[in-house]
């Protein structure tokens, strides 16, 4: 890149650092207001805009859907011409238009106010029209736009997203929002595959496998082979786990000599087996399994000897958790 080229580009980011110093500075109580407007919403969380606007809003939308404030984008455009039906009481609208003269929002007011919806402005137009209509207004007014013309949406847009990003983060923090609630709403996405538990991807009911200790030989070795998870739980008369047999416990049996048909799942199994409880992370549980060279672990009920499930390596493997 050449030297004039890289002084453009950090002159722009430059100019548009400055412009976000400056909203960070002169934020006010009107935040505050903007929070509890938000937090009082018993309905969903409107974002409007049309042109650069519009876009910020989108993502501005999807920021506070992802963190737990149910939103969604309506085009002010379209919302003259039937969409306005999206919107009712109970919900917020917040309006983003750095002049605040924009005719599509500005067409909108009177429906806004008959339905008696709080109105949040991200404005950059302090005396505007939208100003003056709305509830709480928030100012994105910018020292200067990156743009050389001063005319591309440029500062003025950056503004808009971070101060959209400050309220959604505000709100997921007073909401307690938390890593597990995040996954929950990303659920192909990495961090909820990391954060995926084992209780989401053991076997469970009739697909464990469990015989008791007197089992013979045959009624195990028929179990592990209908579960066809190489393990089976082997659980006493009041329930709890004694012990496990896997496919290995069957070999060393076998490999022991003598009469293989006296042999009960108490002459075979593990009887320290290693184990995982149903709350754990799927990812804990690969670690254990890797650690110890093994491809299943019971799964406990919390507190206690009682065997719920079973996950296999496999399990992990089709999930992503590695």
């Amino acid at each position: 890149m050449s030297a004039a080229r890289l002084a453009r580009a950090r002159r722009v980011l430059a100019v548009e650092a400055e412009a976000l110093a400056a909203v960070r500075d002169r934020l006010d109580g009107a935040v505050e207001r903007a929070l509890d407007v938000l937090l009082a919403c018993r309905g969903k969380v409107v974002v409007t805009g049309v042109g650069k606007s519009g876009i910020v809003g989108r993502k501005i939308a999807a920021t506070f859907a992802s963190t737990g404030t149910p939103a969604f984008f309506l085009h002010a455009s379209e919302a003259s011409h039937g969409d306005l039906g999206m919107l009712g009481r109970g919900d917020v609208l917040v309006a983003l238009s750095q002049s605040g003269e924009s005719e599509e929002l500005l067409r909108l007011l009177p429906i806004v106010r008959r339905l008696a919806v709080p109105l949040v402005a991200l404005t950059g137009g302090a005396d505007s029209r939208l100003a003056r209509a709305a509830d709480v207004v928030l100012d994105t007014s910018v020292p200067a736009e990156a743009c050389p013309l001063g005319l591309a949406p440029t500062s003025s847009t950056t503004v808009t997203m971070a101060l959209g990003d400050a309220l959604a983060v505000a709100l997921l923090e007073e909401r307690g929002f938390t890593a597990e609630d995040f996954a929950l709403l990303h659920p192909a996405g990495a961090l909820g595959r990391r954060l995926t538990r084992v209780d989401d991807l053991m076997h469970r009911g009739d697909a464990l496998p469990v015989v008791g200790p007197e089992a013979s030989l045959a009624d195990t070795l028929a179990e592990i082979s209908r579960k066809r998870l190489g393990v089976t739980a082997v659980v006493g008369p009041d329930g709890l786990l004694q012990g496990v047999v896997t496919d290995g416990d069957l070999r060393r049996g076998l490999q022991r000599g003598g009469d293989p048909r006296g042999l009960t799942a108490a002459d075979l199994m593990t009887r320290s087996p290693k184990t995982i409880d149903g709350d754990a992370l799927a990812a804990q549980a690969v670690a254990l399994m890797e650690k110890h060279s093994i491809t299943q672990l019971l799964v406990l009920a919390p507190g206690t000897r009682a065997p719920v499930g079973v996950i296999h390596l496999h399990d992990c493997l089709r999930a992503g958790v590695v």
